[in-house]
């Protein structure tokens, strides 16, 4: 935790403590709450959760209570009270919260990155003096008492409608600027770069988003975003910890969990919509990669819908 000094973790604690009361008053039940705030959302979940898929947009999660893991292909990320995440790029990602209960849930704050607020912040923010020219698509940090105190701000706004809509633009930029002044200032600063290979991973990253579904070769996916396959190989796989492929396998395999637990979709008719050929090798890759064949996941998922809050 960054305080060193008794009377800074004090301070911090009681911040941290705070936050966490301000989501619970306005979250009443588990599960995602959208905010007059607009880009803020509130999450709740009183219990542990399965692994469940997700794709993460490019936000800020900070934790107030409880515990969650997140894994990006072969990397996990820990979330605790007073951690938060940072993504710059449409993820898959497979998150579950690991520690909750009906009287201390798990909580968290989720807020969208609005690429023009922090473009024009970016302008003004010094850069940091060495960066990693493509680091990692996520990453979980511990917050500043700074970043806590201006989220705090934020949160309280909901208690004050009618100071919303004049103080909730300052209290965010304050949050990005934070963001952009800390240890993940490169980091967030790609997300506003339209030039390089920072933006061309993006691009590649959008158009398997759109085309998950087709079959594809790196060829054909880096003539698309003007590299060459080799260097896409290698760029793409140091922002998301994935190759182009797994990266469409995941959203893929994420697409069609969904499909047959809301729309009741069986085995094959999922497989087929997503892409697949063969109805086997589909539930041998699910199996693998959920650890259960499709139709006893799928049961297991439908009998406790608890289980299977998105973190």
């Amino acid at each position: 935790m960054p305080p060193s000094s008794a009377h800074a973790i004090v301070g911090f604690m009681e911040t941290l403590t705070e936050i966490a009361s301000v989501i619970a008053r306005h979250v009443s039940k588990d599960g995602f709450q959208a905010t007059p705030i607009e880009r803020v959302t509130l999450v709740r979940s009183s219990t542990v959760t399965m692994p469940m898929p997700n794709v993460y947009r490019p936000q800020l999660c900070l934790v107030a209570q409880g515990h969650k893991e997140v894994t990006l292909g072969g990397r996990v990320f820990r979330y605790a009270p007073g951690r938060y995440g940072v993504v710059t790029y449409d993820l898959p990602v497979i998150g579950h919260v690991i520690e909750a209960t009906p009287d201390k849930p798990y909580l968290c704050l989720y807020i969208d990155f609005d690429p023009i607020m922090l473009g024009e912040l970016a302008s003004r923010v010094p850069p940091p003096p060495e960066a990693p020219s493509l680091p990692i698509g996520k990453t979980v940090s511990d917050a500043s008492a700074a970043l806590l105190d201006a989220a705090l701000r934020l949160l309280r706004l909901l208690d004050d409608p009618a100071a919303l809509p004049v103080l909730a633009p300052l209290a965010e930029q304050e949050i990005l600027y934070r963001l952009l002044a800390g240890p993940d200032g490169a980091r967030m600063r790609h997300i506003t770069f339209s030039q390089g290979r920072v933006a061309q991973v993006g691009r590649a990253i959008a158009w398997i988003g759109k085309h998950f579904r087709e079959r594809f070769s790196i060829e054909r996916l880096a003539a698309e975003v003007g590299m060459s396959p080799s260097s896409l190989h290698e760029h793409f796989r140091a922002v998301t910890a994935m190759t182009p492929l797994q990266f469409q396998k995941q959203l893929r395999l994420q697409d069609a969990r969904s499909l047959m637990l809301v729309q009741d979709i069986d085995v094959t008719t999922a497989a087929l919509r997503v892409g697949y050929e063969s109805a086997s090798q589909f539930s041998r890759e699910y199996r693998r990669h959920f650890g259960e064949p499709p139709a006893r996941d799928i049961a297991r998922l439908r009998a406790s819908p608890g289980l299977a809050v998105v973190a």
